[in-house]
C-alpha cells in the first residue's frame, strides 16, 4: 500500500518551490497550429498566469527570475506563460508547468562569479617570440633587393 504525500493544497513547482494552487490561474483559448477541424471547435491553447509575490524566492533568486521572464512579464506583476503545441487542454496545461519549472529551476541556480585571471610569464614570451619568428619569415618573403 503506498501513501501519497499530504496535500495541503500546495503545488510543487521546482524542488522547494510550492504555491497554493489558487495562485495559479489558467485560461484556456482557441489555439491555430495542429489539429484539423478539431482547432475551430475546441479552446486547447493553455495561458497560466501567477503573480510573482506567490512565488516565494529570496532576493536575487527573484531579480533573476525576472530578468529572465522578459516579455513573459505583465505590468500587473503576473508571470504569464502559454502553450498551444499539442492538441489537447492537459497536455498544453502540462507544457505551462513545465516551462514555469524550467524558468524557476534556472533562476534558482546561482550564475558562478568569474575570476579575473593573467596570463603566465612563459605564456606571454611564447606569444612574443611566436610573433617575431612569423614576422621574420614574412620579412624573408620580400623581394630581395634587385629592382
Amino acid at each position: 500500500m503506498t501513501t501519497d504525500p499530504p496535500t495541503d493544497g500546495k503545488i510543487e513547482l521546482a524542488p522547494g518551490i510550492r504555491v497554493p494552487e489558487a495562485a495559479l490561474s489558467f485560461t484556456f483559448v482557441s489555439s491555430g497550429g495542429p489539429g484539423g477541424q478539431n482547432v475551430n471547435k475546441r479552446a486547447t491553447k493553455a495561458e497560466l498566469r501567477i503573480p510573482l509575490h506567490a512565488i516565494p524566492l529570496h532576493g536575487a533568486a527573484k531579480d533573476r527570475l525576472v530578468e529572465f521572464s522578459g516579455r513573459r512579464l505583465s505590468d500587473a506583476g503576473e508571470l504569464v506563460i502559454t502553450a498551444d503545441e499539442h492538441r489537447s487542454q492537459g497536455q498544453n496545461r502540462s507544457a505551462c508547468l513545465e516551462r514555469l519549472r524550467e524558468l524557476l529551476i534556472h533562476a534558482m541556480a546561482v550564475p558562478k562569479r568569474r575570476r579575473k585571471t593573467r596570463p603566465s610569464k612563459g605564456s606571454v614570451e611564447r606569444r612574443i617570440e611566436g610573433k617575431k619568428r612569423r614576422a621574420d619569415t614574412k620579412r624573408r618573403r620580400g623581394t630581395s633587393g634587385e629592382d
